[in-house]
């Protein structure tokens, strides 16, 4: 009876038939927060980091396209290979870990801000996962390299674990960051030396929307992106082994979340020196082990999966190098106030994600500019970062005026439709 009360406490109004559905009490060990979980700052920072740095590495890739005109000199193509080499060091795989991590922070502070009203936030999250699909959709019609939808399956994949208990979610998090898919292709290649190594089709496909974005109009552009981009991106996602990462970082933001890591309450400041500190450790071991371990292997099978396996991992010491420094910077030093400009970047992410897309297209693709056959790496990074600033510029007049960008407060709305 007392199970049943407490229950009570997180059912949705008007939907008292899911306490039938066992899905939705998986591992229900949870209780909600007895404190408020007020806007965070640092975190809206940290969403803007991710954003500027994700167009920075968009606009070197020509939006997934690679086609750039022959360099003037060999000096100038000296120069385009440091700059994408500094560029995907800095960025590549980081940004992106930034924001499936935030992710599920926020994933977090919705559900406990309902639960915490007696409210159960899971089936709305559906809900508001399907309407991420549906963006990620539209942003396909421009950009063959949309994450939106891949956040949106594993957010579903993550959902029945939402009120797991902390123990749960630390093994599952453990689990996943060991790179389960890489470590049995391992397994196979111990066992089968010339087994092949996972190929999903994803460069097949791609390679088939080459023609289209340089000939193409925008509608066969459009349709290609649907065609191709959408297995295209889960393929890849598999294949190298950011799907699950994604996952495994989306249930660290929750744990961080329960947390309140990102807040400066108790000894969070001390965890979060801690972690820079073996996070560089860990970099610092990870990078030349990435660099050299796999090529010491002639077993194809074993050589790809340790390469992906441990660029996975270098790329998860480097994120949180990342992160641990800005929240250090964040809270103990004097950046505070100008780190706070790049915050109303990181409100607008959604809008600003999507907005890249479409500008990004139509500056590179042949239906659009077709800037690609003009335009070398330096030059493209140049224009990616006159792009993040005037986003900048337009977030902090945008939230000037409104609680929420364009795209989020239609997002947000959408959520709570037929709500009370």
């Amino acid at each position: 009876m007392k199970f049943w009360m407490k229950m009570e406490r997180f059912s949705i109004e008007n939907l008292s038939f899911l306490h039938n559905c066992s899905y939705f009490y998986i591992m229900n060990s949870y209780y909600p927060s007895k404190k408020p979980n007020t806007r965070i700052d640092v975190a809206d920072v940290l969403r803007g980091i991710a954003i500027g740095g994700i167009i920075l590495i968009h606009f070197v890739e020509h939006m997934n396209f690679f086609s750039y005109p022959e360099p003037s000199s060999a000096f100038w193509a000296g120069v385009n290979s440091a700059v994408q080499d500094v560029i995907f060091f800095l960025f590549a795989g980081k940004m992106y870990a930034i924001f499936a991590l935030l992710f599920g922070l926020s994933f977090f502070v919705q559900h406990d801000n309902q639960a915490q009203k007696g409210r159960d936030f899971r089936l709305r999250f559906v809900w508001r996962m399907v309407l991420l699909m549906l963006f990620g959709l539209f942003d396909l019609l421009f950009y063959n390299g949309d994450i939106l939808l891949i956040y949106a399956v594993c957010g579903l994949l993550v959902l029945p674990f939402i009120r797991a208990s902390d123990k749960v979610l630390k093994w599952l998090a453990f689990i996943l960051m060991l790179q389960p898919v890489e470590l049995i292709c391992i397994a196979i290649g111990l066992v089968n030396p010339e087994a092949a190594p996972l190929n999903l089709g994803s460069g097949k496909m791609y390679f088939s929307l080459m023609p289209v974005l340089r000939d193409g109009s925008f509608f066969d552009a459009a349709a290609a992106g649907i065609k191709y981009g959408l297995p295209v991106n889960f393929e890849w996602a598999i294949e190298n082994g950011r799907f699950t990462q994604n996952i495994m970082l989306f249930v660290v933001g929750i744990l961080i979340g329960r947390k309140r890591l990102f807040y400066n309450e108790g000894d969070n400041l001390k965890f979060w020196d801690n972690l820079l500190m073996w996070s560089f450790v860990a970099m610092a071991v990870l990078i030349p082990m990435q660099k050299n371990i796999p090529g010491l292997v002639e077993v194809p099978i074993i050589s790809e999966s340790l390469s992906t396996l441990l660029t996975m991992w270098r790329n998860l010491a480097m994120m949180s190098v990342i992160v641990s420094f800005v929240v250090t910077l964040f809270y103990e030093s004097r950046c505070r106030a100008a780190l706070l400009k790049i915050a109303p970047y990181g409100k607008m992410s959604l809008t600003n994600y999507i907005g890249q897309s479409i500008i990004g297209a139509f500056l590179f693709y042949g239906w659009g500019l077709g800037l690609h056959r003009f335009c070398g790496v330096t030059v493209s990074v140049l224009m990616g970062a006159v792009l993040v600033i005037l986003q900048c510029w337009f977030s902090t007049w945008w939230l000037k005026h409104h609680k929420r960008g364009p795209l989020e407060g239609f997002w947000h709305k959408l959520t709570w439709l037929n709500s009370k």
